[in-house]
């Protein structure tokens, strides 16, 4: 069973599930057991020129929406924000971009390799308190944009979707949470609130506008029901001309949030997608026309630079689409697959599979099947030293609040004081004492496991993506051979998925 959500050290020294399922950065080569070491660069970057104003609503004709962010500047990494100046490069028309806390506010989180974590206040802060984002700084976006909030979000959609018969494409950069049902996932939004599959249902009903999606985060395949009236599967297909495209599916938590700003050091689905999108790989190189244009019709559709990812990224997303979601809620029998049916899938797997050295259907679910069991094992072998450490962190933090009891306060009055003055004993504590020693012993124990377990799920979730390929070409023959309102409405989500930016 896979862990669900970001793993954080806690005040309980041990790992949390969060209630918001960020998008994290993973290792990016499956292989080995442990991730390796992000690059980060020399010294943290100079901040950007202040961007220029953001434009308001105007009667401007929009063709495409830029968001991203988090609800608070500890979740705007600088990775989101150049993902959306890369989108802004991409995407053809005028975009409207909302990123953050908007142009003005200190809300890009980029590692800063100077910071000294390994000073006593860190290691105090890291063991009572733990975040993040201590080792970062904060400088303004060096994006033109408007805050990254529900009212605003709503505001853009609303005017984009009332102009024009052309198909408003919305891309977003951010981060997910998973709710109870597909439907009810959401991406997290500036200040705290969040644009739930349900709500953008209702906003884009309302509406005669085509929209297609482009959405990064965890849990991103909640979107996919909006290929359904009202994003429910029981009122049958969407009569709202919408689609969309997902860096993973509606249970799975996907890459791409980095404070590092070296693109060198980052793996997402955003990298592959949008340099795909210019028939390039992820480092901004051309590709070979046969690796890209899958259909042979001269472009690069939004669809095909989707495949890209599926097949060239080593990280955990498991990306996935309407006409995916769509072709499963009808179709359960499978057919004889057809290349030409679906030219995306069959690439799929051809280069992933030969990438992977599984070329045949039954080598790829063989190997599935034992990277999930692997998986499994290790879930429960990291469960187990999570609450093992449990003891050792309250052995360890008695000792410290025993003698200094506002140690875990540093809003403390009297906590700066206690620091100063007795710096060198508790030092020595978190040093020497036995207590510390069996602390460092149980943490680095989970650390371990904790990089195996993500290197096996990296594993499986490229696995996965071959695998998902096999049977959709087989369930889309099979829809094909029953034909029919339900063969229909899955071409046209394809057609709309295989539309240009």
């Amino acid at each position: 069973m896979l862990r669900v959500g970001m793993l954080v050290k806690t005040a309980l020294g041990v790992t949390l599930l969060l209630a918001l399922g960020l998008a994290v950065q993973r290792p990016a080569t499956p292989a080995p057991a442990a991730p390796p070491k992000p690059v980060v660069v020399a010294s943290t970057p100079a901040a950007p020129a202040r961007a220029p104003a953001a434009p308001p609503i105007t009667a401007m004709h929009v063709a495409s929406i830029a968001l991203g962010g988090g609800p608070t500047p500890e979740f705007n990494e600088v990775s989101l924000e150049q993902d959306l100046t890369l989108a802004r490069q991409v995407l053809k028309g005028p975009v409207v971009v909302l990123f953050a806390g908007g142009a003005d506010s200190l809300s890009v989180r980029t590692l800063d390799p100077t910071l000294d974590e390994s000073a006593l206040l860190g290691r105090i802060g890291d063991f009572f308190e733990p975040r993040g984002s201590r080792g970062s700084r904060f400088r303004k976006p060096s994006l033109p944009a408007l805050p990254a909030s529900l009212d605003q979000l709503e505001q853009q959609l609303g005017h984009a979707l009332a102009d024009g018969t052309d198909p408003l494409l919305v891309y977003i950069a951010a981060h997910g949470q998973q709710g109870e049902h597909e439907r009810d996932n959401n991406v997290a939004l500036w200040g705290g609130e969040s644009l739930s599959v349900r709500k953008l249902a209702q906003l884009q009903a309302k509406h005669q506008r085509p929209l297609r999606m482009v959405i990064a985060s965890c849990f991103s395949g909640g979107f996919a029901e909006l290929a359904f009236a009202g994003a429910d599967p029981k009122q049958g297909v969407t009569r709202a001309p919408r689609c969309g495209l997902f860096a993973g599916t509606w249970d799975r938590e996907t890459s791409g949030c980095d404070p590092n700003p070296d693109r060198r050091a980052q793996e997402s689905y955003s990298l592959h997608m949008l340099h795909a999108l210019r028939s390039q790989d992820r480092d901004g190189k051309p590709l070979p026309r046969a690796e890209i244009d899958f259909d042979a019709d001269g472009r690069v559709s939004l669809l095909e630079a989707h495949t890209r990812a599926r097949i060239a990224s080593t990280s955990i997303d498991v990306p996935t689409s309407t006409s995916e979601r769509y072709l499963r809620e009808v179709q359960q029998t499978r057919g004889k697959p057809d290349a030409a049916l679906l030219p995306e899938d069959a690439a799929v797997v051809a280069q992933l599979g030969a990438r992977l050295g599984l070329l045949t259907q039954a080598a790829a679910e063989q190997r599935l099947h034992t990277l999930q069991q692997q998986l499994d094992a290790a879930d429960v072998q990291l469960a187990a030293a999570e609450d093992a450490a449990l003891h050792p962190h309250a052995a360890l933090s008695g000792l410290l609040l025993s003698r200094w009891p506002m140690l875990d306060d540093p809003y403390h009055p009297d906590f700066a004081s206690t620091l100063s003055r007795d710096a060198a004993a508790i030092k020595l504590v978190l040093d020497k004492s036995p207590e510390a020693a069996a602390y460092n012993d149980a943490e680095d124990h989970v650390d371990e496991l904790q990089n195996q377990y993500w290197a096996l799920q990296t594993q499986e979730s490229v696995v996965l993506r071959l695998v998902r390929a096999y049977e959709t070409l087989e369930l889309a023959a099979a829809l094909k051979v029953r034909g029919g309102a339900g063969w229909q409405a899955y071409q046209q989500l394809l057609a709309c998925e295989r539309g240009a930016p």
